[in-house]
């Protein structure tokens, strides 16, 4: 199989963002996929979450390894996002869309999710401090069903643009976990987005929707990457990266839409 370079120097970029962050992978890549290397969206959208699949696997081992994910918490998103994915996926299925159309909706449905993104990465701070101590006094089976519809939500929301799992669901875990540190946080969030893009992912082989080339030049980057993030996450911080991730998906996120 050839291998491509830039696709190779892009999955290590990109991979060691999301060890660091937890955020990064269909956020960044789908749109680079797409916008710089003329990749069909949906094409860019299935190799992508087969990417972000073997990619937070070895997140995943890095940060199990360190102790920083909480396996119910995990077991609890899952619940919600698989089979939300599987729906999503069999609806698209069921649609025949044009190729066409198919491309308008994944091109509009990345664009939102890209821009819902910038956005909790902006306004976490804030809405941190605003709703912290509501979610302080919520009862444990009202922070397990919220934390189950969060998995669904993210399910839909992944399944059409590989983007959200990291900025979104980091965010939402934050304001309903408020006393659990971050770096656990960012750790059950990589590890559960290895079930959510794998079935996903799956599904979207199953439609024809994986370039097995791009897929291997990506994954030979993106794991040396996120294994040097996940080992860095607790020493950098997020005050540099977070403003400029930000403003890149808006940018590109606008650009989609518009």
């Amino acid at each position: 199989m050839f291998v491509d370079p830039l696709y190779v120097v892009s999955g290590f970029i990109v991979g060691t963002l999301v060890g660091i962050t937890g955020v990064g992978g269909g956020s960044l890549m789908t749109p680079l996929l797409v916008m710089a290397f003329g990749i069909h969206p949906a094409t860019a959208v299935g190799t992508d979450l087969l990417y972000a699949a073997a990619t937070k696997s070895a997140g995943t081992l890095v940060h199990g390894f360190n102790r920083n994910i909480d396996w119910r918490l995990v077991a609890r998103l899952a619940a919600g996002s698989v089979p939300a994915t599987m729906l999503s996926m069999f609806v698209l299925a069921r649609l025949k869309l044009d190729d066409a159309a198919l491309r308008s909706m994944i091109t509009t449905a990345l664009g939102v999710a890209l821009l819902l993104t910038a956005l909790a990465l902006l306004f976490r701070a804030r809405l941190l401090a605003r709703y912290s101590g509501l979610m302080h006094g919520l009862r444990p089976r009202t922070r397990a069903a919220l934390t189950v519809l969060t998995g669904a939500v993210l399910g839909v929301i992944v399944s059409l643009s590989s983007v959200g799992a990291g900025a979104i669901g980091v965010t939402v875990l934050i304001l309903l976990n408020p006393d659990m540190p971050s770096a656990r946080i960012v750790g059950s969030d990589i590890a559960h987005a290895v079930p959510l893009t794998l079935v996903a992912g799956l599904a979207h082989w199953l439609l024809g929707s994986i370039d097995g080339h791009l897929l291997g030049s990506l994954l030979l980057g993106s794991i040396p990457g996120i294994v040097l993030g996940s080992h860095a996450s607790l020493r950098v911080s997020e005050r540099v990266l977070r403003p400029i991730m930000a403003a890149t998906l808006l940018v590109v996120g606008g650009r989609l839409l518009f």
